[in-house]
């Protein structure tokens, strides 16, 4: 790699997006990429980060190989560990191995390559899907979609310059049980919303202890690469494979948990910015070195008038719930992440709440046509139905369920709700300058 490439900057790192190192323009592959797939056509995939989400992916996109008449052409990792077995996994699959590359560069030079997945350390998600839009290529992105703002913000810009079809990896969007409960909620069953409330937990030292971080070795990756934009530092194998637990490269339980939770909020009241938000947490159960909180909280003051709590302790493994209380109805749903169970609970008026009027109270769960029993407590962590319908938009040029402006939104609060834990302070979101303050923007300054 040349010098040029190892001190890169973030800025320099964004505006060279339309270009390849050794100056091969993306951009003209761009203008000549005409993507309309015809229903024949085989959809040609192009795979940037294969751990251990990634490799989750790959299975669910060799899942659909038959049913939406798509390949995984080609594989890209930096470990060379990562990138033999993906060669190894999809020749399994595909009955033939996809080429593979080092660099991200290099597979998007690849004309044949139609779109690419995109499951690499969250701090370069936004960059890399810069860099492949501009070469022409759609993509599917694992959330967050970006956790610093001006490279979510130039992300955003190059998806809709170049006219691709991006689907951000909230796959809960594409799932029955929730788009139940959307449905539900837009209809107005539960009425005017004052308050929603998330909570969800997991007991142990999540993220600390990958294996991968005794079994690297510096000269079998590309460690600076691996860092994109942030400042250089000795190469570290846990900041490498633990990258959750640094501040520098992620946020931990927002960028990750959060951010699944309050996008299902954005989608089911269709707010989808903030207009303030506060945090609070600590390392409380895990004091092994991690940089961000194991216990954190988050207030969100939504424009449309209603705030919403968002909770997370790895310390303890209490019962996850959701609930959004409407004037009309509650609608709970019980467990964590991705819970498919939803129940509807009618309000009653004003009472002081018992237990008497509470039975009294109707409630139902939301059921698929045909259901007649309790639906279930959880779902295949590999549900296909968000990558079949990103497939499925490649080819009808449709927007897919969760959008760059989806993937902006819950990247916003979730950036937001980092930057108020980190420097102690309430943060606004100045809507007309996309920015984040530390005043509120719709008040004069005195």
């Amino acid at each position: 790699m040349s010098d040029s490439v190892k001190k890169i900057g973030r800025r320099t790192f964004l505006g060279a997006s339309g270009r390849l190192a050794g100056g091969v323009a993306l951009a003209s592959t761009a203008r000549s990429y005409a993507n309309i797939l015809g229903a024949n056509d085989r959809i040609s995939l192009g795979h940037v980060g294969i751990g251990n989400r990634g490799r989750e992916l790959l299975q669910i996109a060799g899942a659909l190989e038959e049913s939406h008449k798509v390949e995984m052409t080609a594989v890209c990792d930096l470990w060379t560990v990562n990138r033999d077995r993906a060669v190894q996994a999809n020749a399994a699959l595909y009955g033939r191995p996809p080429r593979a590359f080092p660099n991200v560069e290099e597979l998007l030079a690849s004309k044949d390559v139609d779109a690419v997945l995109i499951s690499t350390p969250e701090h370069s998600h936004s960059p890399i899907l810069a860099l492949a839009v501009e070469a022409g290529k759609d993509a599917y992105v694992e959330k967050p979609m970006g956790n610093a703002l001006e490279e979510i913000k130039a992300a955003r810009a190059a998806v809709k310059k170049n006219e691709r079809i991006v689907q951000v990896g909230t796959q809960h969007r594409s799932e029955p049980y929730p788009r139940l409960a959307h449905d539900l909620v837009q209809g107005g069953a539960l009425g005017e919303v004052s308050k929603v409330e998330v909570e969800w937990n997991y007991h142990g030292p999540r993220w600390r202890g990958r294996p991968e971080v005794h079994q690297i070795r510096e000269q079998d990756t590309d460690w600076r690469r691996w860092l994109m934009a942030r400042p250089y530092r000795p190469f570290d194998p846990r900041v490498y494979f633990e990258f959750r637990l640094y501040r520098e490269f992620s946020s931990g339980i927002p960028d990750q948990w959060m951010s699944h939770g309050i996008d299902l909020v954005h989608w089911f009241l269709n707010d989808p910015l903030p207009r303030s938000v506060i945090a609070h947490g600590g390392v409380f159960a895990w004091p092994d070195g991690r940089e961000n909180p194991d216990t954190f909280q988050a207030l969100l003051e939504y424009p449309n008038g209603f705030l919403v709590s968002y909770s997370t302790s790895f310390g303890n493994d209490a019962p996850g719930f959701t609930r959004y209380m409407g004037k009309k109805a509650t609608l709970f749903n019980f467990g964590g992440e991705g819970s498919p169970r939803y129940q509807v609970v009618e309000e009653k008026g004003n009472h002081e709440s018992n237990a008497a009027v509470d039975a009294e109270r109707p409630a139902r769960y939301l059921q698929l046509p045909g259901e007649t029993g309790l639906p279930p407590t959880s779902i295949d962590d590999l549900s296909r139905e968000h990558m079949a319908n990103w497939l499925e938009c490649l080819r009808t040029r449709r927007p897919p369920h969760a959008t760059v402006d989806d993937g902006f939104a819950h990247s916003v609060a979730c950036i937001m709700a980092a930057q108020s834990y980190w420097s102690g302070k309430r943060l606004y979101w100045d809507a007309a300058n996309e920015a984040i303050v530390d005043h509120d923007p719709g008040r004069a300054a005195s």
